[in-house]
């Protein structure tokens, strides 16, 4: 498609906080998501349905934040797939939906042995 339609393009945070969640979940060393909150201090995965739980979005001035809430698996370096999720999030916000970073910040809720 070469010729440009004029108009505005808006994408709610819903949307980019699913977006950011299948990003997640296919990056290495990511057993799952959580909610913000531990009930009882211990991390429940979210069920596919439910990415977006584990992931909050605030509009900033210069672009968005989105603070991830993640279960890594045993025996992966946390620092290498924090690192590795941080940058499989950005790509697909920026190239498939032309969503402008501020900052991600990865919550490690728990670590556990992928079944």
């Amino acid at each position: 498609m070469t010729k440009i339609v004029p108009g505005n393009l808006s994408i709610t945070n819903e949307v980019i906080a699913d977006l950011a969640g299948h990003a997640a979940m296919e990056s290495y060393g990511v057993v799952g998501m959580t909610a913000p909150t531990l009930s009882d201090g211990i991390a429940k995965i979210l069920p596919k349905q439910r990415l977006r739980r584990g992931i909050k979005v605030e509009t900033a001035e210069n672009g968005v934040k989105i603070d991830l809430y993640v279960v890594i698996e045993h025996g992966t370096n946390l620092t290498t797939v924090s690192k590795n999720l941080v940058d499989q999030v950005t790509f697909v916000l920026e190239n498939y939906a032309q969503v402008p970073i501020d900052s991600i910040e990865v919550h490690v809720q728990d670590v556990k042995v992928r079944n």
